[in-house]
Order: C-alpha cells, then sequence, then structure tokens
C-alpha cells in the first residue's frame, strides 16, 4: 500500500513539474509564488493517465484549459501536443 501511495504521488508531482515548467501557457514558472499554479489540472490529468486516456484525449483536455478555463486567446497547439505528449509519456 505504501508503494502505491509512493507511485501515486510521483507522478502527481511529475504532472505538476511539466506543467509548470513545460506547459505554462500563463508565464508563471520564474514566479516562486506561483509554483502550484496549475495544480488544479493535476488530478484531472492524473485520472486521464491512469484511465489510459488517448494522446489526443490529453491534448484537448490542455486545449481546453488554455483557451476556455483560462481563456487565452491564443493556443501554440504544437506545443500544447509536445506537451501532452509527455505527460502521455509518464503512463509508459
Amino acid at each position: 500500500m505504501e508503494e502505491n501511495i509512493e507511485l501515486v504521488e510521483s507522478l502527481h508531482k511529475s504532472i505538476s513539474v511539466i506543467l509548470l515548467k513545460e506547459w505554462d501557457p500563463i508565464g508563471v514558472q520564474d514566479i516562486s509564488e506561483a509554483f502550484d499554479e496549475y495544480d488544479g489540472y493535476v488530478a484531472p490529468l492524473y485520472k486521464m493517465l491512469i484511465d489510459k486516456k488517448s494522446l489526443q484525449d490529453i491534448f484537448e483536455y490542455l486545449v481546453w484549459a488554455e483557451s476556455e478555463h483560462m481563456g487565452l486567446s491564443t493556443v501554440d497547439r504544437q506545443h500544447t501536443h509536445l506537451v501532452a505528449q509527455r505527460l502521455r509519456d509518464l503512463s509508459n
């Protein structure tokens, strides 16, 4: 049981790091107070990875987060796709 908790925590941390250091659509990675800016997206992405959702599903979730949830008018779809791939690779 303890091993599972460590695996879950490790995957959550990895998702969080990718979101802040690689995705970062609002550009806050260098602001120390914003280290948890994207933590609200970690649990849904964790569930998607555990459920073996497709790369397309993860990509669409990130695009939704950027355009609909954050209200950003421009989305770098190529960059977002690369981030989705990095996230998907965590579950392999």
